[in-house]
């Protein structure tokens, strides 16, 4: 019996920049450079690849060779990226856990 199973596309399943702001946090946090790029690449398409190119001031070929698993995109197009869906780079210490997007929870510190 032959089943046809169409393939998910991650990109179609961000809606919004919620959804987008979660999915590249979640990428984030796994500290893999691969799998960040690739998140990019997902996000980017999810918002129009050629769009999200001409904001960031990048070629759309670049932009393709530069966000996925085995790119290496510098620090200067993730923010560009970044800047063009309309997000930007937060930092927060380790500790913290992060509830949503933007609302991180300090763990309470242990009383010596």
């Amino acid at each position: 019996m032959r089943s046809d199973i169409t393939p998910y596309d991650l990109a179609e399943g961000i809606r919004d920049h919620e959804d987008l702001a979660v999915f590249l946090a979640l990428a984030f946090d796994t500290t893999d450079a691969g799998e960040i790029a690739h998140a990019l690449g997902i996000a980017a398409r999810s918002e129009g690849m050629t769009d999200i190119a001409r904001k960031a001031g990048l070629s759309r070929e670049a932009l393709y060779r530069s966000l996925t698993e085995n790119g290496n995109p510098t620090l200067k197009s993730v923010l560009a990226v970044l800047d063009a869906m309309g997000l930007r780079l937060s930092v927060v210490p380790k500790e913290e856990e992060h509830v949503s997007i933007g609302a991180p929870v300090r763990k309470r510190r242990q009383k010596a």
